[in-house]
Formats: structure tokens, sequence, C-alpha cells
């Protein structure tokens, strides 16, 4: 735990000395000090889209497949999984809809490159027709996002399904040891961000042209922290009480996890506070030891209310419409994503990176929201961790 938390005030530091170095060099005026931010900046977006359906296919399909298809739990898993659904499906609407009615205002300035044409909503109208693959290769090569992420979710299923044991645990096995090299290199990634975010930081003040107008962002902060406690307070007690559960016995139960989550900003990390405390609520260690390892992995509430958010607000600063059928496409997609999310620090913004360069949008904004991520990131584990809660309380008492 403390070697932990020498790593995170390691990497806090790092971040907040790429964040003044690339506001330094972007107000410079110095070409060279310009460019220098301009080819490290490129060189993250070429890292992002070089791993970035990979990553996501692979955590989509071993999170789906890597739970045993034993008779006795299937029962179990396909309620975890039909809940985690559910709840991830209606953080992601409880975002939109606070999108719509806030209407977070733009940055207050033209990006320069903004590629408004290639994004724009007739596009991605057609971008939207093209969901069906018509290659495995192609949609991963061409950057189909909702093709990939609807090939992963069939594979990903239909491992399940192989009658032949053997069979099914050596392509799990196979896909398992695919997804841990990717894994490793986004932890390789995510020790050498700084110098992505020094980039990210300098091509946007260098775009923003000193007038750092960024009003917009307090209210694309608020969208987030109000869907995830909208989620927390609202949609996850009444999900419980409809289940004739009580969700303050649950809270109380569950509060020592969730303050855990909240200050470690891991969900993994607080695994083992969180089945502790859902024993002690009188959950069932048949139920508890499976559904919240499991929940752990793909159900991630606090993650699809950023993705959403986050892929929307960026869309809409660099020229795209966001119509109705923009948002309903990307509840989708950051449903799905969310339960692909890699357990890496900050898999939610390094999914939304990569998701955003997979369309070609450039990144820069995306690196003013970085060092406000600390904060949304302590408020979602905090809520990935009450759902899984609440996901395996509605689990143990339907299998009563």
């Amino acid at each position: 735990m403390c070697s932990c938390c020498g790593h995170s005030s390691n990497r806090f530091w790092l971040y907040i000395i790429a964040i003044a170095l690339g506001i330094a060099c972007g107000l410079s005026g110095i070409s060279l000090l310009e460019e220098i931010g301009k080819f490290c900046s490129e060189a993250f977006v070429r890292i992002f889209r070089c791993v970035s359906m990979p990553i996501i296919s692979l955590s989509v399909i071993v999170a789906l497949s890597g739970y045993g298809a034993d008779k006795a739990m299937n029962k179990v898993w396909k309620k975890t999984l039909k809940y985690t659904l559910a709840t991830t499906i209606a953080a992601a609407t409880v975002s939109a809809i606070l999108y719509s009615v806030i209407s977070p205002a733009n940055v207050g300035m033209q990006f320069a490159d903004a590629p408004v044409e290639k994004i724009s909503s007739t596009g991605y109208a057609k971008y939207l027709l093209e969901v069906i693959p018509d290659g495995i290769v192609n949609s991963f090569l061409e950057h189909k996002v909702l093709s990939v992420l609807l090939i992963s979710l069939i594979v990903g299923i239909s491992i399940r399904s192989i009658e032949n044991s053997s069979a099914r645990e050596t392509v799990q096995n196979f896909f398992d040891g695919l997804h841990g090299i990717f894994f490793a290199v986004i932890k390789f990634i995510v020790k050498i961000l700084p110098i992505g975010l020094f980039g990210f930081i300098t091509v946007g003040v260098v775009e923003l042209n000193g007038k750092m107008s960024l009003n917009g962002m307090g209210t694309y902060f608020l969208v987030i922290v109000l869907a995830n406690l909208l989620q927390g307070v609202l949609v996850l007690p009444l999900f419980l009480a409809s289940k004739k559960i009580n969700p303050l016995r649950v809270g109380r139960a569950m509060l020592p996890a969730l303050s855990v989550a909240f200050f470690s900003k891991s969900s993994s990390g607080t695994l083992p506070v969180t089945m502790t405390a859902a024993e002690t609520l009188g959950i069932k260690k048949e139920v508890s030891r499976f559904v919240l390892p499991l929940c752990t992995t793909i159900n991630m509430n606090g993650c699809a209310a950023f993705i959403f958010t986050t892929v929307i607000y960026v869309m809409q600063n660099y020229g795209v419409v966001i119509t109705p059928l923009t948002m309903l496409t990307w509840i989708i997609i950051a449903t799905i994503a969310a339960v692909g999310n890699a357990g890496v620090p900050m898999g939610c913004f390094f999914l939304s990176a990569s998701l955003l360069s997979s369309m070609d949008i450039p990144m820069p904004l995306l690196g003013m929201i970085l060092p406000i991520y600390s904060v949304i990131d302590m408020i979602e584990t905090a809520l990935n961790v009450w759902s899984d809660s609440c996901v395996a309380a509605a689990v143990d008492k339907e299998m009563g």
C-alpha cells in the first residue's frame, strides 16, 4: 500500500512538472520548443492509435469469457452481466441527459487543425451505418470502433459456449496471454505519459494563442460530477429498492469500501475491503467471491459516464454537430468500452484518448482535462465500487 502511494505521489509531481513545462513552452513563442511539444503530441497520438483497437477488443473478450462456464455459476454469471450492463447503460444515459440540459460551452476558441469536414454529422451517420463488419482484419486496420466492439462482444460471449472444456480453456488462455502483453505495454505507456501530457499541453496552449479561455471546462466538469452523484444517490438506490433491498442498509455496510475506493482511486485495490464488507452485510461468500471480482473487471459506471461526457465534449469543441443519434450511439459505445476498460491507472482517461485518436480527432483539449482528472477519478472509483456492491446484493437476493 505504501509503495503504491509512493508511486502515485511521484506520478502526481511528474504530471505537475509536465503541465508547467507545457504551458511555459506554449507561451514562450520559441519555435524549437513548440516543435518539440508538437513532436511529443503526435508521437503519443500514434501510440494511442497503435494500441487502442487491440486493447479495447481484448479487454472485452477476456472480461466476457474469462469466468469459467461451469453450470453451477452460469446463472450467477448471467445475472451479474445483465445488471452490470443495465447499470452501466443507466450511467451513460444519465450523463447524456445532463449534457443536454447543462449544454457545456466550448473553450471559446477555434482549433487550427480541427478536422471539421472529416468528422461532420453526415460522415458520422455513415460511420454508424458501417457497424456491421465486412471483415475482421479490416475493422481493426480501418479503426472502426463500433465494428471492433461488436466483434469482441460476439467472440467473448461465444467462447463461453464452446462445449469442449479443453478447447475453451485453450482459447481463453490465448486471449488472456495477448491481453497480458498489451496490458504490460499500456503500463509502460502510462509511466511515460507525462511526456505525452507535455506535448498535449504545449500544442493546446499554442493553439489557444495565449487566450486561455477555458470557460466551458467548468460546465464539463459539472456534468461528470453530477452524473456520478445522480447515479450513486438516485439510480442505484432505486435499483436496490426495485429488488426490495434497503439501500441505506447496504450503503452503511459498504461505507468502509467506498471510503478506501475514494482515496485510493483503485477498484481492484479496494476489492478485499469490498468483499469483507459485503460478507458482513450478509451476502453469501459463494456470491460475493465470484460477483465482486467479476464486477471489478466489467462494472464501470463511473467510467461510462466519463467516456461519454469527455468524448462528446471534445468532439463538440472540434466542430462535430452533436445530434440525438450521436448521443445514442455514444451511450452504447461508452457502455461497451467501460466493460472492456483496462485495469490500469487512469484507465478511463486512456480509453477515451484511444477512442478519440481512432477517429482522428486531435487531442490537445484532452490534455487540458488531465489536470482535473484526479478529482474525477476519486469520484468515479467510489461509484464503481458502490455499483459493484449493489449488483452483488441484487444477485445474492435473487439467488435466495
